[in-house]
C-alpha cells in the first residue's frame, strides 16, 4: 500500500529538475548545513592522510558542493549523483570537466561494493522512503576506512508553516513528512555502528510567510505527497495561512528546521595490501 504522505520518486525528480535554474539563488539552508559537513571533513583524520580519495556526492543537486569537494586535496576522482536528470544536466553544464555526473537512486546506488572513500550527502535522505536503506547502501559502497557525512531534516521542521496551514486548511497536509528523531537515531544505530549524530534547531528569517512558500517552490521542495491537491491553492487559503503564521515577539517571521548530521567511518581492516591497491588506482569509475 502506498503511503499517501510520501512523495513518489518521479515527482521528487521532476520537482527538483524544474527548480534547477533557481535552486542555488535560494539555497541558504543547504549551504549552511553542507558547510558544516565540509568543515568536519577538513579535520585531520589518520585514516585518510596521503591516500587517494574517490568521492561520491550523493544527491548532488546542482553540484554546488560537488565542485567544492574537489578542493579537499586528496581527491583523485569525484562523482555527483542525483535522482533528477534535470539537476544532473544542469550540474554538468555549469561545472568544469573532470567530474562524473550520474543519474542514480540513493536507495540502490549503482556502484560496486567498497568503491568509495568518501560519501557526502547534503539534505537528500529526507526525500527517501526508507533512510535505513540509504545508510545500508552507503555502508556497502564505502571502502574500509572510508568516511560518510550526511545531513537531513527531522520531524518538527517547518512547524510554524504546518501549524498555519492546519488552521487555514484543516485536514489537508501542506508539509512534507520528516522522520522522527528517535526513529532516525535508531536507524543510524542499526546500520552504522558508533556513528556520531549531531542535531540542532536552525531558525531562518523571512520577510513574510509567502516569502517562505516562494523559497520552497524555488528549491523544488514544495509538498509532493500523493495526497496533495492537484489544483492551485485558492487565494483565500493563502491569506488565511499568512494570518495564522506565528509572528516573532519582536516582529517578523522565522521558519524552524530540525537539522541533523551523521558522521561515520567504515571499520578499517588495517591491511597494507588494501592500502597499496588503493594507491595504485587512478579512477573509480573508468
Amino acid at each position: 500500500m502506498i503511503d499517501a504522505y510520501l512523495a513518489s520518486k518521479t515527482d521528487i525528480a521532476r520537482g527538483f529538475g524544474t527548480a534547477r535554474a533557481t535552486y542555488e539563488s535560494v539555497s541558504r539552508l543547504q549551504r549552511l548545513m553542507g558547510n558544516a559537513m565540509f568543515e568536519e571533513l577538513q579535520q585531520p583524520s589518520a585514516s585518510q592522510n596521503n591516500l587517494p580519495c574517490h568521492v561520491l556526492d550523493l544527491g548532488c543537486g546542482t553540484g554546488w558542493f560537488t565542485r567544492k569537494l574537489v578542493g579537499l586535496g586528496c581527491v583523485v576522482s569525484i562523482m555527483g549523483m542525483d535522482l533528477s536528470p534535470g539537476m544532473i544536466d544542469h550540474a554538468g553544464a555549469s561545472s568544469p570537466s573532470g567530474i562524473d555526473w550520474v543519474v542514480g537512486d540513493a536507495e540502490s546506488i549503482p556502484l560496486p561494493d567498497q568503491s568509495c572513500d568518501l560519501i557526502f550527502s547534503n539534505l537528500m535522505i529526507q526525500w527517501c522512503t526508507d533512510p535505513a536503506t540509504v545508510l545500508r547502501e552507503c555502508r556497502r559502497v564505502l571502502r574500509p576506512g572510508g568516511r560518510l557525512a550526511i545531513s537531513t531534516l527531522l520531524e518538527g521542521t517547518l512547524w510554524e508553516l504546518d501549524q498555519a496551514w492546519n488552521q487555514a486548511d484543516p485536514g489537508q497536509k501542506h508539509i512534507n513528512r520528516f522522520e522522527p528523531e528517535a526513529a532516525f537515531r535508531a536507524a543510524v544505530s542499526r546500520e552504522l555502528s558508533e556513528a556520531k549524530i549531531e542535531t540542532k534547531t536552525l531558525r531562518l528569517p523571512y520577510s513574510s510567510p509567502l516569502a517562505l512558500a516562494a523559497e520552497l517552490k524555488q528549491l523544488g521542495a514544495g509538498y509532493k505527497a500523493a495526497n496533495r491537491r492537484m489544483t492551485v491553492t485558492a487565494p483565500g487559503r493563502l491569506r488565511a495561512m499568512c494570518r495564522n503564521y506565528p509572528v516573532e515577539p519582536e516582529g517578523g517571521f522565522v521558519a524552524s528546521y530540525e537539522a541533523a548530521w551523521v558522521y561515520w567511518s567504515s571499520p578499517d581492516i588495517n591491511d597494507k595490501t588494501q592500502i597499496d591497491t588503493r594507491m595504485g588506482q587512478t579512477s573509480l569509475y573508468g
